[in-house]
């Protein structure tokens, strides 16, 4: 649970690793790094996002590299952000004192988040005070396969092993030996580090006070735009600026999460790189942070989801966070994995695959940029009018679905729905702005496929829509997006149905949902896996829409429960012990907090 005070706690190890939970995220826009609870930052990429890491002790512990400063003899810890920013505080209690190590991606001074603009000074600040006591503190900075080094009168130029293109400069208020030093510090002391790679000034001005505090004011001025009042408004709040954290600024798209190869579950092979954008992602972020006073960011997000289909010519699932082609899924033999789960992947080999529900979203994030002033060009037109025509018929075909299976396909009742969602939307937006299209085909093509979900996919027996659009009574969770999409109403007695049967026969305990069962539902890779955070926030919005509200506030605030103590989710939860799994913070867990915050604040009157 997200606690602005948090208490100590002891530092643990899995297998050599810290929970998941036990990590903090900060980033610029450009990159994104963990902080442990250790004081150590196992996971940083540069200079992006979806660069390989320097550091990634993350996905193994010994030879992965790490940025660790910390006191000796570290017996407990906690950590807490800043308010209404993205500056982490990290404070350790050995046997002999307290410090507190203030870490932050530095932002340029004056920069305004909300413009699609850089803002990223390429620096990262650890800046560490000994609040009480005294302490040996070990600086180590170890990038994964070792580093040169060479000694300026400014620090230490780093050049890691396996990067000839990176160039590092590592900063110190106190001498630096080397990589691995240790500084005995009493009451007072301060310990300042600067690590650089966007620029190489090897005498410019050092002052870490000033870059933490220009980059906390930034975070702030941002978040003034913020206007959601209702349920965990703290949490929302925090989930606000995590998916900002997660969105390139500069592309306006938004990475899935910052990490790859997070295991679901630990142990298992379920590990994929997360750290692209995905078309899917990108239109129920938009949904989620326009409501709550983002519209630069809804707008950023818009804009790159048509500059990446135009550019590809073809509609893709997921991009590059430039909207390129995403490189080919390779494995990382090198690396053991987080806490032993291999394979570490690189890449993603469902960029490809066929996802019928994608038509329905290009043309959904066409439909908001149209309706937010936005201009569509002809030729644009022209190739949103043929997806429009591709969905007339896709949905009779077989694909791998939302959740990307790896098996063999199937006609999936959710991308029927967004097959639904494409012709709906190619039919407004031709009337609406007297555009070229065949306006009665599309519309009247809609809802007859909307008439026939609702039909073929129904199973009588088993009571509920099915997974696949020619039924069977298999469900899955995909079936409570239908609503979210207004392909179906929730308060449709199918739709009633449905949402109990999901409850019913999905249900991971305690309001956790799984996506699927996997003896129901194969899905081409072997094992099971944990509760899917988003499914359960979509059941919290079935129950608004059937007017359920004291039902939807109870699931809803047992799930924020589940946050960190920083406030942060990852993509699955343990049922049985309730650690997180998955790649981690996952944009759509967030998501999720701020769409449900926001319909249940709408339901109740409480929104402003």
């Amino acid at each position: 649970m997200q606690d602005p005070d948090p208490p100590f706690r002891p530092v643990r190890r899995h297998d050599g690793y810290l929970p998941l939970e036990d990590l903090g995220l900060i980033g610029d826009g450009t990159t994104a790094a963990l902080v442990g609870l250790d004081g150590s930052i196992p996971w940083m990429c540069l200079p992006r996002f979806d660069s390989e890491p320097v550091f990634c002790a993350l996905l193994d512990h010994t030879r992965g590299g790490d940025f660790t400063v910390a006191p000796e003899n570290l017996r407990e810890a906690r950590q807490r952000y800043e308010p209404d920013t993205g500056v982490l505080h990290t404070e350790l209690r050995s046997d002999t004192g307290l410090v507190r190590v203030t870490d932050a991606l530095v932002l340029r001074s004056g920069a305004d988040l909300s413009d699609d603009a850089p803002s990223s000074r390429g620096e990262l600040v650890r800046s560490v005070v000994v609040l009480d006591g005294e302490v040996r503190l070990g600086v180590r900075l170890e990038p994964r396969g070792g580093a040169q080094t060479h000694h300026l009168y400014s620090g230490l130029e780093v050049r890691p092993a396996r990067r000839a293109d990176l160039r590092l400069h590592l900063r110190s208020s106190r001498p630096l030996s080397g990589l691995r030093t240790t500084h005995d510090l009493r009451r007072g002391d301060r310990l300042d580090l600067v690590l650089a790679w966007g620029r190489f000034h090897r005498h410019h001005r050092f002052d870490p006070d000033a870059m933490l505090s220009g980059t906390a004011d930034a975070w702030r001025r941002w978040m003034r735009a913020f206007t959601y009042a209702g349920p965990e408004e703290a949490l929302v709040r925090r989930a606000a600026i995590t998916l900002k954290t997660c969105d390139d600024w500069t592309n306006g798209s938004l990475a899935a999460a910052p990490t790859s190869s997070l295991p679901a579950p630990t142990g298992g092979i379920r590990n994929w790189d997360y750290r692209y954008a995905w078309v899917r992602d990108a239109a129920f972020a938009v949904f989620a942070l326009r409501r709550i006073g983002f519209h630069g960011e809804a707008d950023a997000f818009l804009g790159w989801v048509l500059d990446a289909f135009e550019r590809s010519r073809r509609p893709r699932i997921m991009y590059t966070l430039d909207g390129g082609l995403v490189p080919d899924e390779i494995e990382d033999g090198e690396l053991e994995g987080y806490r032993g789960s291999s394979p570490v992947r690189w890449g993603n080999g469902a960029a490809d695959q066929r996802q019928h529900d994608v038509y329905g979203e290009i043309l959904d994030c066409a439909d908001q940029w149209l309706r937010r002033g936005g201009e569509i060009q002809p030729a644009m037109w022209a190739s949103l009018a043929g997806l429009a025509d591709t969905a007339g018929n896709a949905w009779r075909q077989s694909d791998q679905g939302i959740w990307e299976v790896r098996s063999e396909g199937r006609p999936f009742t959710y991308s029927a729905g967004l097959c639904h969602v494409a012709l709906d939307r190619a039919a407004q937006i031709a009337e609406r702005f007297g555009l070229p299209g065949d306006i009665g085909r599309w519309r009247g093509a809609a809802d007859r496929l909307r008439d026939l979900i609702l039909e073929e996919s129904w199973d009588e027996e088993a009571q509920t829509l099915s997974v696949y659009l020619d039924g069977g009574g298999v469900v899955d969770a995909s079936l409570l997006g239908l609503p979210l999409r207004h392909v179906v109403p929730a308060d449709h007695p199918r739709m009633v149905a449905t949402t109990r049967a999901v409850a019913e026969r999905l249900s991971a305990g305690d309001g956790l949902l799984h996506r699927y069962l996997h003896d129901e539902h194969p899905d081409g890779l072997a094992g099971d896996e944990g509760a899917f955070v988003l499914c359960s926030f979509w059941m919290v919005d079935n129950l608004i829409g059937q007017g359920r509200l004291d039902e939807a506030e109870e699931l809803y605030a047992s799930l924020c429960a589940r946050a960190s103590p920083l406030g942060l989710l990852s993509e699955q939860i343990d049922p049985t012990t309730g650690a997180f799994m998955g790649n981690f913070p996952q944009a759509f867990s967030h998501i999720g907090i701020i769409a449900s915050g926001v319909n249940l604040a709408r339901a109740k009157g409480g929104s402003r």
